[in-house]
């Protein structure tokens, strides 16, 4: 590293190590929750329930057809929450706030009786100055309403209550708050990287005072590598201060090596550290070109993404932190290298996963803007749809959630696009244009132009006035949205207010659009999983992404009853990997591998683009003379053997859909796939013929859970034969028992129509599998997880807590 007359380097002296002061804590403990209108002082004490935040009440409901398909057949309702706290010794003479990361939705927070604030956004994160009225002795009693009575107001499950993390932290009278740090890496190249950190400091003091800043970076090891101080008096109420260094060699975040820095803001005075800022941040640089696709530190690169939405199933949304990273350990091995936060912010720590695991980021804000969308009550486009939404509260809060949307996030490298919207020019839904009656128009509610509707002109500017929100408080990032109507919004320029453009399931705009408007940047925002979809990205240098729909299976925006989640995904309820998956993987990993399905002979029906779908992994069938055994690989050949005896070797790149079959006799025993690459042998896959269910197979995952502190494992359970074979057929009921330092928090099975409650220790299994999520107390000793079902042979999992 060499010196510049702005960079100070100080390596050996003054600087605050990473873990020295940590002011920011959770509150998630020792609330109460009541369910129902009544104001806090007419509940009686019997009435409140204590719960552990985060907490969806939503998910411990009955499914029921009386609620919406939009939302999962749950109810909404209205609750209230308290909590009883005492002023610590270290708040006094200091500024406490308290942060809510999200409160589905309409929350008011109130403090000893006093109104703190109001937010409407259920996804947004928000905090509030406790201090003016914490009382010094005795307890205060903080106490949140949230108002989710018009259930039918998304398109998807959003659960009810404070169903993410709720922190404290107290400031010195002159302080920087965590959303007051912006780090930007304006300049990147393998030896060199400019780093700007600019630091707002509030002082709430009314005089000025001398004061010391200190910028310090440090490496995964905690090794100082870049550090700079500056002297200056706070000459108001804020004062900003921007540091400029420069760092050679760094090391570059990308999702193949996901290097991570810790920076660190302190603020001292006389000496003493008086405030701590300590944040993960990684340089890397990001680039999009209208002919040549996206590049990642001057690296073209495909973009493989998912789309994704907050519950987790049996959790609903107060999902825990190691579910998702579950998840995503899962999606990367798939190939996946990014992700779509659909469509609205999500919980804080899946940023902080996403940098650490080398995911892209597109952040999405809204699913409407001042006009609400259809939200279905009887099933998708079926009967009569709900108006209620956010797009009640967009006039007034639109620029605020967006502000809070990027403060909250924009030192995430993971985080490389901003979305403004989702869908919001669909055909009719709620805009319009005289454009519908011509052209194809595959996307559409209605027929055509519809007078009666609002037009699509009205876009236009709301859209300039967001993009505008968003760069006033960060120009690193491109502006996107996610368009599903572009023959109406290109007719109105609403694509012209956007950096890059997002086109939702319109691969067939692309050749057209890229000629119209060559110096439009295109990509694939929302996309099907045919393979010939892909291959409207992969063979078109100037389209740099595709996101599927979607990653992981989701509950509502479902069908009629009594199908309650959508089954779109990659992954089931429980993470459990799809077929889907596989053929996923073999477009887009780099590693070796070979999965095996089976189905019927294909008919010239099933042929197409979906024909992937066709095949099971199972060697059980009956009453077929032949069968079409599949192989999804990524290896250049494939072989397929059925007991042993070869059937035959192919050159996948030569097989329809890149899925080399063979048709067969089917005969019982083992079926197996070898992959080659260059003749040798790198990859196989087998199936086995199974047998009557005899036993319970489990295992729990090896997630670490620091010591002392609460944290899941998963343990997944499948019902077997003799052999310890999956019994896929299998759907006893499974009965799971939780003792000692531990306790269940749900069993998910994946099935996307099962009204089984959620709130229950049993449930029954499909094709054989299911998950349980065991929370750990933080305490020292084991916990038992017994596993148990009717006529088979049990089995029990000693956890610890580390």
């Amino acid at each position: 590293m060499k010196k510049s007359p702005v960079l100070l380097l100080m390596l050996g002296c003054w600087f605050v190590q990473a873990n020295a002061q940590d002011l920011k804590k959770t509150f998630n403990d020792g609330w109460q929750f009541h369910s129902g209108e009544a104001a806090p002082d007419q509940i009686s004490p019997q009435e409140w329930k204590a719960v552990q935040l985060p907490h969806d009440w939503a998910i411990e409901s009955p499914f029921s057809e009386e609620w919406a398909s939009a939302t999962g057949y749950l109810p909404g309702g209205v609750g209230w929450y308290q909590k009883t706290f005492k002023t610590q010794p270290t708040w006094l003479g200091k500024k406490v706030f308290i942060y809510f990361d999200g409160v589905y939705k309409n929350s008011e927070v109130y403090l000893n009786g006093q109104l703190l604030g109001k937010r409407p956004n259920g996804f947004i994160a928000f905090k509030y100055d406790l201090t003016p009225y914490l009382k010094e002795k005795g307890d205060n009693l903080l106490q949140v309403k949230v108002d989710h009575r018009d259930f039918a107001d998304s398109r998807w499950y959003t659960g009810s209550g404070i169903y993410r993390n709720v922190y404290v932290y107290e400031k010195d009278k002159t302080y920087i708050d965590p959303w007051d740090v912006a780090f930007t890496t304006p300049k990147v190249t393998s030896d060199l990287a400019e780093i700007n950190t600019s630091v707002k400091i509030t002082n709430s003091l009314g005089k000025k005072e001398k004061l010391n800043l200190q910028i310090s970076i440090l490496d995964s090891k905690g090794k100082l590598v870049a550090t700079q101080l500056k002297k200056f008096s706070t000459a108001g109420k804020t004062q900003d201060l921007l540091f400029k260094m420069i760092m050679n060699q760094p090391r570059l975040w990308s999702p193949e090596s996901p290097q991570l820095y810790n920076l660190q803001v302190s603020l001292k005075r006389n000496g003493k550290v008086i405030d701590l800022i300590s944040q993960q941040v990684g340089i890397r640089s990001i680039r999009f070109d209208k002919d040549n696709g996206f590049f990642l530190n001057d690296k073209e690169m495909k973009i493989k993404g998912v789309c994704i939405h907050d519950d987790a199933g049996a959790l609903g949304v107060a999902v825990p932190k190691e579910v998702w990273a579950r998840r995503l350990d899962i999606l990367k091995e798939g190939g996946v290298n990014s992700v779509r936060m659909g469509h609205n912010p999500h919980a804080d720590y899946l940023y902080d996963l996403c940098d650490e695991k080398g995911f892209l980021v597109m952040d999405e804000a809204f699913d409407e803007w001042e006009i609400g969308k259809n939200k279905w009550v009887k099933g998708w486009n079926v009967g009569t749809p709900a108006k209620n939404g956010y797009h009640e509260y967009f006039k007034q809060w639109a620029e605020a959630d967006l502000r809070n949307m990027v403060l909250r996030s924009r030192n995430h490298p993971s985080i490389f696009m901003w979305s403004i919207g989702n869908e919001i020019d669909y055909p009719n839904d709620p805009y319009t244009h005289e454009v519908l009656n011509s052209g194809n128009n595959p996307q559409i509610y209605g027929k055509g132009y519809l007078p009666d509707h609002p037009p699509a002109s009205q876009m236009t500017p709301i859209a300039r006035r967001l993009a505008k929100a968003v760069k006033q408080y960060d120009t690193t990032r491109p502006v996107t949205a996610a368009l599903a109507g572009v023959v109406m919004s290109n007719e109105v320029g609403l694509p012209e207010e956007l950096d890059i453009v997002g086109y939702n399931y319109q691969e067939y705009r692309y050749p057209e659009d890229h000629r119209k408007f060559p110096n439009r940047i295109i990509y694939g925002s929302e996309n099907g999983m045919r393979k010939n979809l892909w291959d409207a990205v992969d063979t078109n240098r100037y389209i740099s992404a595709q996101y599927l729909w979607t990653g992981i299976d989701y509950l509502g925006e479902a069908g009629k009853w009594p199908q309650r989640s959508n089954g779109a995904g990659l992954l089931d309820l429980a993470g459990f990997k799809k077929p889907e998956y596989y053929y996923r993987q073999s477009l887009w990993s780099a590693t070796p591998m070979v999965y095996t399905v089976v189905a019927p002979p294909r008919t010239k029906e099933q042929t197409g683009n979906w024909s992937q779908r066709r095949g099971q992994p199972t060697w059980n069938w009956t009453g077929y003379d032949e069968l079409t055994v599949q192989g999804y690989t990524n290896c250049e050949e494939a072989e397929l053997f059925i007991n042993g005896q070869s059937q035959g070797r192919k050159k996948c790149a030569e097989a329809t859909l890149k899925i080399p079959a063979w048709n067969v006799k089917y005969a019982a025993g083992s079926l197996v796939i070898k992959g080659y690459n260059s003749g040798k042998l790198v990859a196989q896959s087998a199936l086995k013929t199974y047998g009557e269910a005899s036993r319970i197979n489990a295992s729990a995952d090896k997630y670490k859970i620091k010591q002392g502190a609460k944290g899941i494992r998963h343990i997944e359970i499948e019902i077997a034969d003799t052999d310890n074979n999956r019994v896929q057929i299998a759907e006893n009921e499974i009965l799971v028992e939780v003792t000692g330092n531990g306790k269940l928090l749900g069993l998910e099975s994946g099935s996307n129509d099962s009204h089984e409650s959620y709130q229950s220790n049993k449930r029954r299994a499909v094709r054989g599998r299911l998950l349980a999520f065991v929370q750990l107390s933080g305490n020292t000793g084991q916990t038992e997880v017994k596993i148990s079902a009717p006529g088979l042979q049990s089995k029990t999992i000693i956890l610890n807590n580390n």
